[in-house]
């Protein structure tokens, strides 16, 4: 059966399928002997696909992680600048996974990682609104700042839905705050904290969808059970 190639690419485990539309459209992928171009299709068991001229490590089975990530990590494969990697922390996995979203260096907490570009795509994709939930410590807050994160509020020209917030504590202008959203924009809890006249002091994502990071000990991962998949 004819799939997508980066489809099939994700489903390999190579790389994510964002990334592997990356590398067809940079001319690294060949099938049966020419250069793939974005959009083609193939059937990975009859014909010959090539990644830099090798062929494409065997089918592996699906594995869903849930990794308590520290502060002081990148959310990538691989970091230019020698920063620790989130992979570093389930290199005991067996299997080469890739990050569900992100999580920016300095915020910690609930992290995904899969090697089913499917179930990746589908966590992260707008329709789908599968909610995040956020503690954030911040300072300045003041009797504004609830309502001004409630929005209406925009983010590079795109105007965020309306998130969940509650107060959790407050000790004069410090405050601890649960947000809830359904988009996942580039630092976005941290950008909305400064639009509403904060500065996020420490961010911890507690939940994403139905899974709750619980008392996961930072730094460590468990495999998704198969109740909490079918949940999400």
């Amino acid at each position: 059966m004819k799939e997508r190639l980066q489809k099939i690419l994700s489903g390999r485990g190579v790389a994510s399928r964002r990334k592997a539309e990356e590398w067809i459209a940079a001319g690294r992928v060949q099938v049966n002997g020419k250069v793939a171009l974005l959009g083609d299709c193939a059937d990975e068991e009859t014909d010959e696909i090539l990644l830099d001229g090798k062929k494409l490590p065997s089918a592996q089975a699906s594995v869903y992680i849930m990794l308590n990530k520290p502060r002081g990590y990148v959310t990538t494969l691989s970091d230019e600048k020698g920063r620790k990697t989130v992979t570093e922390l389930v290199a005991d996995c067996g299997v080469r996974v890739y990050p569900v979203g992100r999580l920016d260096m300095d915020s910690e907490g609930l992290l995904l990682l899969t090697n089913d570009g499917d179930f990746a795509n589908r966590m992260m994709h707008p329709r789908h609104e599968v909610g995040k939930t956020y503690v954030v410590s911040v300072k300045g807050y003041h009797p504004q700042a609830l309502s001004l994160l409630e929005g209406p509020m925009e983010l590079d020209g795109y105007q965020l839905s309306k998130p969940l917030v509650k107060l959790i504590s407050q000790d004069g202008e410090r405050a601890k705050i649960q947000i809830t959203i359904h988009e996942g924009r580039n630092r976005q809890v941290r950008r909305m904290c400064d639009l509403a006249g904060m500065t996020v002091l420490r961010l911890c994502r507690i939940s994403e969808g139905t899974l709750k990071l619980s008392d996961l000990p930072v730094g460590k991962w468990r495999y998704l059970t198969q109740d909490e998949l079918a949940e999400l």
